[in-house]
């Protein structure tokens, strides 16, 4: 339900940036364009000229939920060399200016434009602006949201994360020769063109994401071998909870610096923040006093656990001032001077910061405590008084890994029995956490538990995966005060939910909204109702992706027998006769075997078997179930399973490992694939995607552009 009528491109990005009303607009823009060029062609070289009298298609996502039209706008403004640049850019090797434009070339050009667009209309006065026309109406049309970062960058943050690099990386053998790095260059945006040191960070950030056999070191490699550590790379940092909706394997390989300083910010910051929650540091637990302070903190971004703490400190030592932000309200570094006086006073010096006046002075005199702390500094006195707020929290991030001023005797309280220790439902809330995450909705959650239970965040992913099934108009959006608000929302997810044929026996909308995690469902018992609520959106997105990929099935609806069937028949036709798979919870596959096998069926250079062990001892399937996800997405599947659910053989797990690589494979320019039902070989070229959460869901392949 929800697909009739549907634009669907095969690029992931483009599918996801633009709505459904913009892609229908910009295709009768498109077909218009084509018919009144000569002979009924529109070329690559002609589109300068033409897009620059299209009106714009972008409007806002509240507009397109009630179905208005798009704002009207047109684009114009690049000079001759700008437009270049653009074609340029977005060009791919097998398109010359004198073929026919495709539909998908001229979203891609126009998207790229509209990026530019929007950087000088949020940048004008600048020297160096891309567009020097003035006329408002160049950027009319930039409406749309849009989360890549803007085409500037900033040199004290690209200064503070190559200090970062070059003291954790310095002593890792693979990067001597490129580390140190001069950060007064930009000589870090070309060390990343090989994707080594950034899935090194990755690893630094969350140590054993990435399986380093994985990753191609050797001194010179090739473009293959160069894409193959880009793509690891970007799938690895989703899997840790990077927001890469609009970076791709061609930005990291051209080492475009707005985009590689987002990423390399974007897993700083994850590195930093790994202890700012109640699992890592329990004795968070002090900033509460009852159980709805509890859930509140449970459902809190590590940022505003961060602000929270501080305030606890500063509230200890009698400072009136609250902050709330990591920019205005520290520029005067008067809760920065208070902080580091309650958590280390032995550090302090003459004269204390409180009592100069100059704010660039009394910022340099908090560093030079924080130093004596042992606390790396990560900005200058400068970005204090400026309110740098990326830098500023890496500050305080760090203040808190060196000395979080917690009592070491955690208080009992009842009420941290509600946190859980079940490591199986751990690792699914994370795996559908970060699904969500990377689904590119506008709610970014840190709690599958806590966030999900007013419904809104439900019916978005809802939206993603079955586009027109959510009625906006009857739906409420957060902040939302009232519980039956939540409710409304909640029943309205249950009741899509029965119209996907999901399996909801005896639950009510109140059920997730008072977070009743003891609810056992048919199949899905000793799990979370929330979790298998999750896993049958995620299982039908699933079997969505791979029915539109599968056209040549005539419409038959994707089973879990025919993705099994699928991974059989391509490891036994490539010669490996006796491994198979009998389900997705058979026991064998804990030696990581067979996944191994189909990896190679279906690109036979990506496994090494040089590094692959027997499977027969723990230590050893334990390598090759780590290898086995490094290996895949390395490919270009986006997974967020852990070696542990290889080892355990968790059965939803293994159907979306298994499905990641059907749908890699399947989704290829150009593929054979075999339809189980029939035994008739097809060939799929030009597949496209069924909606703008297919690259972001938990199959995805290569994105470029």
């Amino acid at each position: 339900m929800g697909f009739d009528g549907l634009v669907v491109v095969s690029d992931p990005y483009l599918q996801r940036r633009f709505t459904q009303a913009e892609l229908r607009a910009l295709q009768a823009q498109y077909a218009a364009l084509r018919d009144a060029s000569p002979n009924g062609r529109l070329r690559m070289r002609d589109l300068p000229a033409a897009i620059s009298g299209v009106r714009g298609a972008a409007k806002s996502r509240d507009a397109e939920k009630e179905n208005s039209a798009p704002e009207p706008g047109p684009c114009h403004g690049l000079t001759d060399e700008e437009w270049a640049s653009v074609l340029k850019a977005v060009a791919r090797a097998d398109e010359k200016p004198h073929q026919d434009a495709s539909f998908e070339l001229f979203l891609r050009v126009y998207a790229e434009m509209q990026l530019r667009l929007k950087a000088v209309s949020v940048c004008s006065g600048r020297a160096g602006g891309i567009v020097r026309s003035s006329s408002s109406s160049a950027v009319a049309f930039l409406t749309a949201a849009t989360t890549t970062l803007l085409h500037t960058i900033s040199e004290s943050e690209k200064a503070s994360y190559v200090g970062h690099i070059n003291a954790y990386l310095a002593d890792d053998p693979s990067l001597k020769s490129a580390l140190p790095i001069d950060p007064a260059t930009d000589h870090i945006f070309h060390i990343t063109k090989d994707g080594v040191l950034l899935c090194k960070l990755i690893n630094l950030a969350v140590p054993g994401t990435i399986d380093e056999r994985a990753i191609n070191t050797k001194r010179v490699l090739n473009l293959w071998e160069k894409n193959e550590n880009h793509t690891l790379c970007l799938n690895s940092a989703k899997a840790i909870g990077c927001t890469v909706v609009n970076i791709g394997t061609q930005d990291l390989a051209e080492g475009r610096p707005h985009l590689v300083l987002g990423l390399i910010s974007q897993i700083i910051k994850i590195q930093l923040l790994a202890n700012v929650n109640l699992k890592s540091t329990p004795q968070l637990v002090e900033l509460v006093e009852d159980s709805k302070e509890m859930e509140e903190l449970m459902s809190l971004s590590p940022e505003k656990i961060l602000l929270r703490w501080m305030n606890f400190q500063l509230k200890k030592a009698g400072f009136q001032k609250r902050v709330t932000n990591f920019s205005s309200d520290i520029k005067d570094s008067e809760a920065y001077a208070c902080l580091l006086n309650v958590l280390a006073p032995e550090c302090s010096a003459k004269p204390s910061a409180m009592s100069v006046k100059d704010l660039l002075h009394r910022a340099r005199l908090i560093l030079e405590h924080a130093d004596r702390m042992g606390c790396k500094r990560y900005l200058t006195p400068k970005d204090i008084v400026d309110g740098l707020p990326n830098l500023n929290l890496a500050f305080v991030a760090h203040i808190f890994q060196k000395r979080n001023g917690l009592s070491k005797q955690m208080k009992q309280v009842s009420f941290v029995d509600g946190l859980s220790d079940d490591a199986q439902v751990s690792r699914e809330e994370r795996s559908f956490r970060l699904w969500i995450n990377s689904l590119g909705i506008s709610t970014y959650i840190n709690n599958v538990f806590e966030d999900l239970r007013n419904g809104w965040v439900l019916l978005e992913v809802i939206d993603k995966i079955a586009p027109g099934s959510v009625n906006w108009k009857m739906a409420n959006r957060p902040p939302i005060k009232l519980p039956f608000r939540k409710v409304e929302n909640c029943n309205q997810v249950l009741k899509i939910g029965k119209e996907l044929k999901f399996s909801l026996v005896n639950i009510a909308g109140n059920d997730i909204v008072q977070g009743n995690k003891k609810l056992i469902l048919g199949p899905y018992n000793e799990i979370a109702f929330i979790l298998a609520f999750l896993w049958q959106l995620m299982r039908y997105n699933i079997l969505q992706l791979l029915k539109n990929l599968r056209f040549h099935s005539n419409g038959k609806e994707i089973t879990d027998n025919d993705i099994l069937a699928w991974a059989n028949k391509k490891v036994k036709d490539s010669g490996k006769h006796h491994s198979y798979m009998q389900s997705f919870k058979d026991k064998s596959l804990s030696s990581g075997t067979f996944f191994l096998d189909l990896l190679s069926a279906v690109e036979p250079r990506v496994v090494n078997w040089s590094l692959v062990t027997k499977g027969e001892k723990d230590e050893e399937k334990q390598m090759n179930a780590s290898y086995i996800i490094s290996v895949a997405r390395k490919l270009g599947c986006s997974i967020f399973l852990l070696p542990e659910d290889i080892l355990e053989v968790n059965q939803k797990m293994m159907l979306t490992l298994t499905a990641s690589i059907m749908y890699w494979y399947l989704k290829r320019p150009t593929s054979q694939s075999l339809d189980s039902e029939n035994g008739s070989s097809c060939e799929t070229t030009s597949i496209t995607t069924s909606d703008d959460s297919a690259s972001e869901s938990s199959i995805d392949d290569n994105t470029t552009r």
